[in-house]
């Protein structure tokens, strides 16, 4: 079974997690832990069969791959990013974020560019950036690694 594409905000999620550097990868797995750092998410990935699995609440839920899986791929080297894109979202509380515009992603989305922006980001370089990432995603085509495993609970 395979992944669904994500929502781009999952994106701008996982640069977060490089950037404020919430994930330690060991070998195949890591812990990813959440933007409020009240939880952590297990990820295992399997290279041979090209597949990924994540206990966070949108691969669980949704069935899309979540921004702990892409930030993990991203470290693994099998998504290639712009390590100023990550700093670009650092320090941002997604989970704060999500609630405060009802996950009504678009809104996020204006809200961290703009956080960005003010950072001194060049805009246009970043979103080629994050349109480059949602291409690799759909060319890696990653299936699911055995069953879905529930997510932590906690903020």
């Amino acid at each position: 079974m395979k992944w669904k594409l994500p929502p781009k905000i999952k994106i701008y999620e996982a640069l977060g997690c490089v950037g404020d550097k919430r994930i330690d990868v060991s070998g195949n797995e890591a812990k990813v832990f959440s933007s409020s750092k009240g939880k952590f998410y297990s990820v295992e990935y399997n290279e041979s069969t090209n597949a990924i699995m994540c206990n966070d609440n949108g691969s669980y839920w949704q069935g899309y791959l979540g921004y702990p899986s892409i930030a993990f791929l991203m470290l693994k080297g099998r998504i290639k990013f712009n390590q100023e894109s990550a700093e670009a979202f650092k320090d941002v509380k997604w989970k704060d974020l999500n609630t405060k515009f009802k996950r009504d992603y678009w809104k996020t989305e204006e809200f961290a560019l703009e956080k960005a922006r003010e950072k001194g980001m060049d805009i246009s370089k970043l979103l080629e950036d994050i349109n480059s990432i949602f291409e690799q995603i759909k060319k890696l085509n990653m299936d699911l690694l055995g069953e879905k495993i529930k997510p932590p609970q906690g903020y």
